[in-house]
């Protein structure tokens, strides 16, 4: 019986690791894609963004299908408020235009 069953413990094994694998990719190719940081301004159609302590700005389109929360909540760009923090997140490909953003206003309580 046991000469049964390891065959499909070893590939239930492989399946487990190879989707652990999978996964750790996405995770690289999803940070890779986002940034966060404070917002600074919006003009248009355009946000501009620093990083967390205020410097290096620079400045995303906005794709027509961006996708804008606020405290996970369905927002609008112009809820936004300058100084609040975000999370963007580009276009595979193109750093500049941002298909995500996710503002948080709320105080985490885990970060106490």
């Amino acid at each position: 019986m046991l000469s049964r069953i390891m065959p499909v413990f070893f590939l239930a094994l492989g399946l487990v690791v190879s989707g652990a694998r999978a996964e750790k990719k996405d995770d690289k190719k999803a940070d890779a894609n986002t940034h966060t940081g404070k917002l600074v301004k919006i003009e248009g159609n355009k946000l501009t963004m620093s990083d967390r302590e205020g410097k290096n700005e620079h400045t995303h389109t906005l794709a027509p299908d961006a996708r804008i929360t606020l405290d996970a909540k369905e927002s609008k760009l112009a809820d936004l408020k300058p100084g609040t923090m975000i999370k963007v997140t580009t276009k595979d490909g193109d750093k500049n235009t941002a298909v995500k953003v996710e503002a948080v206003t709320k105080e985490d309580k885990k970060d106490k």
